[in-house]
This record gives structure tokens, sequence and C-alpha cells, in this order.
């Protein structure tokens, strides 16, 4: 779920919060503009387009405006005078004018007049703003992309690495972080193998620190983070670096502070935000009775105009939508008489776009309910999106790592947890032990819920990698989230950046993982099966709590391809343990998270390899003995 801090100001009141009538629909949907005038022939004709529209004449401006009696645009351009640049009615509620005084860097608002009211309105299609209680800028899309030739990883190639621009790497706790100081760290995360890293939503919001799941203008980058300009110099460098950028988009409801959108043009209904949202029972969100009218075609054409914006102008190779349970139901649950239809088509219809005309880039859904309808195709009647957070992972797998007792430890939910796909495809889910969500809202970070107060502790350093072993190992595709590498301690949250340092104090760790993620990529050749169709969980013993699978790519597998793993959830060596191997030959130790190298009080138990011997076990017809260490994950694959 995700989370608006506690700690951000909200800039300006709004009426977000008040709970609307359920007696009276939304009826603005029909709405149509109070005047209908002509422009005037002796005004240069307004270009296409949404918001400030920057040419080589001026900058036309429009805004989509039903129940104003009248717009004007008003800025530094015209020493903020409502008189000078008045707007012309077009059809369906939109207003436009072409200024040609107007340029990029000037700062603007749109001027409304409603039952003799004037009202001020950044634009909602703003892609820059001063701040969120400021003023729009007419923004100039060009920039110089160089010779950007990035190609999108395949999806079973993608290691995901989720971070939050505003402590993913600040100078200190006074300052917030930056998209240029994210940019610092992009050949740290090469070298330690990511190829993709997953923004928190970077949109406009109150204050400088914030989630970033209370947007208050969707079209504008944080000016706090540097702004649009900023924010392409890192996709640019991120792809320079062969980084993909997937950015977290919020849809599920707006604000609601700073929040321009609400009541934009003076109309609403039963106390509720007007024209860009629901107006009765239908707004109410877990964040404020706020909830875009997914049924209104303007609204529709917002938000799909916001997520092509991101793969378009600003190059991104992939969207997260967050808590898109919210946009299907009222309540976010299976409850049908809570559905949302309209949500479920929009995001479909947005899906299906990026699908015909973009089909390399990545959407990735956070529902957290294992519906296989977010994941299935629109042709079959799906949400058309590429993979989605799976609950059906995280809960089971960092319930095993944490429960304090071994023999509480459910090995029959870890089997069923790496065992589960949606569509039949091994890849239409992400994986992960932390995340923002799991690692706050009252749970710390994995190693911190293991040893609470001491998160460096044996017992909670052997876990965490544990975890992390089957995250980058499983079927799904992975996610690390910031500082999990170093044993980033405690609970996420926007005021407390990660501590650098640590990765030198934590170098072995950091090598772990850079093991594993070459594993889990073949860097070597060996591993190929970690990035296949296939897994076979093929030994559960929930009496001494050690679970085994098999991946594999090609036909039946085999050398350079079936990759087996071993993992041990219990405090209890083993000199010589048995399991069921899927062919014959020597298989060899390719990972061994007991390894002194990685941490100097883990045991470099003896785990080197083992030969097969023929003999049927745990349905195999080939089996092998190999030492085990507590707590230890073992990566083995079949040499030619």
């Amino acid at each position: 779920m995700p989370h608006a801090s506690a700690s951000k100001p909200a800039s300006r009141a709004t009426s977000a919060s008040k709970a609307p009538s359920k007696s009276a629909p939304a009826k603005a949907a029909a709405a149509k503009p109070a005047s209908a005038k002509a422009p005037s022939p002796a005004l240069a004709p307004a270009r296409p387009g949404m918001g400030a529209v920057p040419h080589a004449a001026g900058t036309t401006f429009r805004v989509w405006a039903p129940h104003a009696e009248s717009v004007a645009v008003t800025g530094t351009f015209n020493k903020w005078k409502a008189d000078k640049n008045p707007l012309q009615a077009e059809e369906n509620g939109y207003w436009a004018a072409d200024v040609p005084e107007a340029k990029p860097g000037d700062e603007y608002k749109f001027s409304l007049v409603n039952q003799g009211n004037r009202i001020d309105r950044n634009d909602p299609y703003a892609r820059e703003v001063t701040n969120s209680a400021g003023a729009s800028v007419v923004h100039d899309p060009a920039f110089d992309w160089g010779d950007d030739n990035f190609q999108m990883p395949a999806w079973n190639e993608l290691v995901i690495y989720e971070l939050h621009v505003g402590t993913f790497n600040a100078p200190d706790a006074e300052q917030v972080g930056t998209f240029a100081s994210v940019a610092e760290k992009l050949p740290y995360l090469r070298d330690l193998g990511i190829n993709c890293i997953e923004l928190l939503p970077a949109t406009e919001f109150p204050g400088s620190r914030s989630w970033g799941y209370n947007p208050s203008n969707p079209f504008a980058l944080e000016s706090d983070y540097g702004g649009p300009v900023a924010f392409k110099e890192l996709v640019k460098q991120a792809h320079q670096h062969g980084i993909a950028v997937v950015l977290d988009v919020v849809y599920n409801h707006f604000g609601p502070g700073d929040l321009d959108l609400w009541q934009f043009d003076g109309w609403s209904e039963n106390g509720g935000g007007g024209i860009y949202f629901y107006n009765d029972w239908k707004a109410k969100t877990p964040w404020g009775d706020n909830r875009p009218d997914y049924g209104r075609p303007e609204v529709r054409q917002y938000i799909r105009d916001n997520a092509l914006m991101w793969l378009q102008d600003y190059r991104c190779d992939g969207l997260r939508a967050d808590a898109i349970a919210f946009i299907r139901n009222v309540h976010g649950e299976e409850d049908p008489g809570a559905d949302l239809p309209e949500g479920w088509s929009l995001m479909r219809w947005i899906n299906e776009e990026i699908d015909q005309t973009m089909p390399w880039k990545i959407t990735i859904a956070e529902d957290m309910r294992g519906n296989a309808g977010i994941t299935e195709s629109v042709a079959k009647g799906g949400q058309g999106f590429d993979s989605q957070w799976d609950s059906s992972f995280v809960y089971p797998v960092v319930e095993a790592l944490t429960t304090p007792n071994d023999a509480d430890r459910n090995m029959l939910a870890v089997a069923d947890a790496l065992a589960v796909t949606y569509n039949g495809d091994a890849f239409r889910r992400v994986i992960y032990t932390e995340s923002h969500d799991e690692v706050a809202n009252g749970k710390s970070r994995v190693a911190e819920e293991i040893m609470p107060g001491d998160a460096d502790h044996y017992f909670a350093k052997k876990r965490t990698t544990l975890g992390a072993g089957l995250v980058l190992t499983a079927p799904g595709i992975p996610m690390l989230f910031q500082g999990q590498e170093f044993l980033a301690d405690g609970e996420f949250n926007d005021a407390e950046p990660l501590v650098w340092q640590d990765v030198e104090a934590r170098a072995g760790l950091v090598h772990l993982y850079r093991d594993l993620i070459a594993l889990r990529r073949n860097f070597h050749g060996q591993t190929r099966g970690l990035g296949g169709q296939h897994t076979h969980v093929f030994h559960v013993n929930n009496a001494e709590k050690l679970v085994a699978f098999a991946r594999w790519a090609d036909g039946d597998g085999g050398p350079g391809d079936t990759t087996v793993v071993l993992a041990n959830f219990a405090n209890q060596a083993h000199e010589a343990y048995t399991i069921g191997l899927p062919g014959p030959g020597h298989w060899t130790v390719r990972f061994n998270s007991d390894w002194k190298g990685y941490d100097g009080e883990f045991g470099d138990f003896e785990s080197f390899g083992t030969d097969a011997e023929e003999g049927e076990y745990d349905g195999y017809a080939w089996h092998g003995s190999i030492g085990l260490a507590p707590y230890a994950v073992l990566v083995l694959s079949q040499e030619g």
C-alpha cells in the first residue's frame, strides 16, 4: 500500500477529506462549456496539445474547464494581468489561445471565472512548477539525448533495484537527494549487476520530503529533485550504463495537498472534487475522497497522456502502477458491488496502446491480490500488464525468514511461493523480500525484523542473505530495495538517507549480492536455467526445514542450463545432505552463501559439489549428497 509521509506539510488546505454524499452521482461529464465563442480572427491559431505548448512564434495554452465562464492565462509575460490574454472557447469545455510573448521559462497560471468568482489554477498538464504551491512554468521539451541506442533487456534478464530519490544518495539528513545524486551511483549499480532501476513516484508533491504517493502536479517532476531536465539527464545516463528506468505512477488518487485539480473550474457536487474526480461514493479511497473519475473521457485522456508522456518524452523504459486494486474497485478488494469497470478498462486501454506502439517497454502492476487477470493479455480479457508485484512470494518467504523459532517455519508455504506463476509465464510476477511498503508502515528491514536492534547479528545476516538467494533464483523478475545489499537497517522513511559508508563496511555482503546477480543473469554461462520458464520444486523437508528446486530454460535442460537451488531454513548444519538430481555427472556448487568471504562470521562450510549416483530420489533417477551450512543457500549446476 502506498504511504504519504505523516511529516509532509500540506501547503494549502483542501476539501479532499470531506465525505461526499451518496445521493447524487456526478453529472459533469455531460456538461457544456459556458460559452462557445469562435476564436477571434485577429489572433494566431492555437496549436494542438494540452497545457503550455511552446513553438517558434510563442506558446499555445490550452485547458479543459467546462464550467468556467471565461478563462485567461496570466504570467510573467503579461505581468500576471488577467485581462491581457483571454482564452477562446473551443468545443467540449476546452479553452485555448496562442500567446506570442510567452516563452520557455516563463511562469504562468490559468485564471478562471465561475459564477463571477475568479479562480487562479496551476496548469493540470504543467511539465514544470516552481513548487507545489507556486506557479506553472512553460517547459521546453527539447533535450539532447545524444546517441541513445539503449535496448531494454528481456523480462527474464531484468534485475530491478527500487529506490527513493530523496534518500537514496542524499548529501546529508538536512538535504534531499536529487536526480543528479542518483546518477552519481549508476556505476555502482551497474557493477552490482543491476540493469533496471525503479523510482518511487517523482512527480511534484507538497514540501521537499515524501515517498511521492501524494502527487499534487502529476505531469511535473519534483522541483526539489531537480525538475524535468535533470530527470531526462538521469534517464540518459542510466541508458549509457545499460540500466533501464521504470517510474512509479499514481493513478488511484491525486493529492490531497496542494492540489489545484481539486474543484478545478469551480464546479463540484456533494462537496466533491469537481471535474477531475468522482463526486459520489466512488470518490472514497484510503487517502481521501480523491479518486479520479475514470468514466469521464477527459480524465481518462489525462491519465493516458500522463502514462505515455513518461515513456515517449522522457524515454522511461516502463511504469509501475501503484495500488491498482483501488483503480478497479472502490475498496481495493474482490467486491463486485464496488467494482469500477471503467477503471479496469482505462488501465487496459493504456497497456494496449503501449503494447501496440512500444512493446519492449514494461508495465508492472501493484495489485497484491493474486489476480491473474491483471497480467492476462488484453486479447484474452485481461488488463494487459506485463508483470505484477507478487504477494504470494513475499509474504510466506519473509514470514519463514523472520519467524523466531526454526520449528515454526513453514517449508510447505515456501515451496508453494516458489512455484507460483501467472498466465503460464514465470516472469509475469516481480518477487522480493524488501520493498518500500514491506520495510515501513510498522515493519522494518528483514534483518531488523529478525533481530530487532541488532541487524548486524549473525542470524540476521544469514537469514537475510538466504532470502536474497531465493529472490535471485526463484521464477519471477527479482527486485531489491535500496541498501538491501549492504544490510540497511531500521525502517524506511523519507527523512533518513542511506549510509553509503556501509558499502565498504559490509563489502562482503555486497559481493554476495553481486555473485547472485551474476548467476541470475548467467554471466558465466553456467546457470541459464535461472532465466528459464521451467521450475520444479522437488524436495520439501518440513521436519528439518529444507527446500530444493530446479530451474531450466530449454527442453529438458542439461549442462549449462539446469540449475538446482538448495535452501536450509534451520540453524543446523548437514555434512552430507541427500537430494535428487535432474541429471547425471558432476554438479558443481556455483554459490555458497556461507562463504567466509561474504562475512567474517560465516562458517565457510565445505559445500563443493557432488557426483550424481544412480538411484531414484525425489522423483529423479539420480541423487547426490552435499554439505550444507545453517541458514544457507547453495546454487549448483551440471558440468558438461
